[in-house]
């Protein structure tokens, strides 16, 4: 699905990715971890197409497609969702307005019809129920005034409603607690484990591995994936930190 070969990017001129490799194939779920300034939150936003996020090397496809030649937008309605560390409030539009317009925009470039108005809320109350959202919040502009847990929630119903096929998510598990960590978990679970979508969590810590259980774990350093392995890496980085199995 996703094929990531020598991956070289810059942020500010500073390169940031420095020859990153990684294949995901459908109905895998990966891992990476790694310490602060590794380029794990850079990778997110490069394979995204976030501007600001210069590629100087490398190539990516995406399900037979050359990535890094579509725009965001089209990058989005090809299947990539990318979930942020911390939800974006964007005021004076309601979740509502939003994802429906977001959907029939992905619906538009793919040739797809659009959805009317009841077909989309009867998806949007849908994925509001199985996360545990009132449909009220969904009326409200996005991510305003919500907690950081809410945001979280809020966020797995948007990729519920636009269905990805591939969800790249930056430090899902941020400021989560426990009780909200494992809805989120479920939710992750419940809308991306199928055998033709993937995942790549993007995490510090083992704790939401826990509920997504990875296929594979990468250890990223400085810029490259350093190590691979099973779910049992991130036990071990648990216990042992970065610095020496990086190394």
């Amino acid at each position: 699905m996703l094929s990531i070969h020598n991956l070289q990017a810059n942020v500010a001129d500073k390169p940031i990715l420095k020859g990153l490799s990684l294949t995901i194939n459908a109905g895998e779920i990966h891992a990476i971890m790694g310490p602060n300034g590794a380029g794990k939150s850079t990778l997110g936003y490069t394979l995204a197409g976030r501007p600001g996020y210069d590629v100087t090397g490398g190539d990516v496809t995406f399900d037979g497609q050359d990535l890094l030649a579509l725009d965001p937008h089209e990058r989005a309605a090809a299947g990539l969702f990318l979930g942020f560390q911390y939800p974006v409030e964007i005021p004076g539009i309601s979740n509502l307005q939003f994802l429906r317009e977001s959907l029939n925009a992905q619906r538009k470039i793919r040739g797809e019809d659009p959805l009317s108005g009841a077909d989309f809320l009867k998806i949007a109350r849908a994925q509001a129920d199985a996360m545990g959202m009132d449909m009220d919040m969904l009326k409200r502009p996005v991510n305003v005034g919500f907690s950081g847990g809410e945001k979280k929630r809020n966020e797995m119903v948007q990729m519920g409603i636009l269905n990805p096929k591939l969800a790249l998510l930056d430090e899902t598990d941020s400021g989560l607690d426990i009780d909200a960590l494992r809805v989120v978990g479920e939710g992750i679970n419940r809308i991306m484990r199928k055998a033709d979508k993937a995942v790549l969590l993007i995490t510090h810590y083992q704790r939401l591995l826990d509920y997504v259980q990875p296929d594979f774990v990468h250890v990223l350093a400085e810029g490259k994936i350093v190590r691979s392995g099973g779910p049992e890496l991130a036990l071990e980085l648990e216990r042992e930190g970065y610095r020496e199995l990086a190394a």
